[in-house]
């Protein structure tokens, strides 16, 4: 049987919010069978939970945030992207702030963080959304599509006319596995126009952003005196994205996923459109871990 997963222990981090400018404590810990990822505000009085779930996604303007009650956790994609890498099906996630901390941009530090408390498998079956029917999101002329598929593949194309964005490195597509998403996907960080950094900042926003978090794009460029980690980092970061956005569906999906320009909202329209009828998918779990078309292997 192909097993749900947890952590063995408790990992304790902190970083910078990419919007507040505050530092901000993470804490990861194990989680009951079924229990799901729960985000808690531990700076509030009582701690209040809130589960990774689509349909409290309230607001994806730059980032998807969770709210409740007015409660919010916010900037969660690059985090709950590295908890789907890895397979993790249950974790708690305490956060002293309204938003995880950025760390470098990417998913590769809370992959190096969770790696650490030991990933261990419970007694239950992990299940998965198998999606059987083509399920469409469009706005405008961003489109994100699921249609059946033995896997879970992602294939995104983004569209930017500018000097940085090379035409052919536009595009990417992935078989997604544990190894696929840790070496070629969770390394790949977040990008920003430096031009529209004064306008977030005045709106206080992207108060902690800088190029340790940040690829930062001018008129001609990448800022960024590394350069790029990829060739075709740009995307691979959407890709990165999307992963995290999905995982809110509260399973891993069996399907393929195609992106073209969509972000946070659109993602989180496609997993609303697909809760909207529930003969667009079905639970499934796998006996023998053999016959699952996702790989999962332990990376160390």
């Amino acid at each position: 049987m192909l097993k749900q997963r947890t952590l063995k222990r408790v990992v304790k981090a902190s970083g910078i919010g990419l919007h507040s400018g505050q530092k901000v404590m993470i804490n990861f810990l194990p989680h009951a069978i079924d229990g799901g990822i729960v985000f808690r505000r531990i700076d509030l009085d009582p701690p209040v939970d809130i589960h990774a779930d689509a349909l409290l996604i309230q607001e994806a303007f730059m980032c998807s945030n969770l709210v409740i009650d007015n409660v919010k956790v916010g900037t969660i994609e690059h985090v709950m992207s590295a908890i789907a890498g890895l397979g993790i099906d249950n974790l708690i996630i305490e956060v002293s702030a309204s938003e995880v901390p950025i760390m470098d941009g990417s998913a590769g530090p809370f992959i190096y963080l969770l790696m650490q408390g030991e990933l261990c498998e419970q007694d239950a079956p992990k299940k998965f959304i198998k999606i059987l029917k083509p399920v469409e999101a469009l706005i405008n002329d961003k489109k994100a599509i699921f249609t059946p598929h033995d896997g879970f593949q992602l294939n995104f194309t983004i569209d930017f006319d500018h000097p940085a964005f090379a035409k052919e490195y536009q595009s990417a597509t992935i078989d997604f596995s544990t190894e696929t998403f840790v070496y070629e996907v969770s390394e790949a960080r977040t990008f920003g126009f430096m031009k529209d950094l004064d306008y977030l900042k005045a709106n206080n926003l992207a108060l902690g952003a800088s190029l340790e978090n940040a690829i930062g794009v001018d008129d001609t460029g990448v800022v960024n005196e590394e350069g790029l980690r990829f060739s075709d980092e740009f995307v691979r970061h959407k890709i990165l994205d999307a992963v995290g956005d999905l995982y809110l569906m509260g399973h891993q999906i069996i399907a393929k996923f195609d992106g073209y320009k969509s972000g946070h909202a659109l993602n989180n329209q496609l997993l609303r459109n697909v809760q909207s009828d529930p003969a667009n998918y079905k639970i499934v779990t796998f006996d023998d871990a053999q016959d699952c078309p996702i790989s999962y292997v332990n990376i160390g």
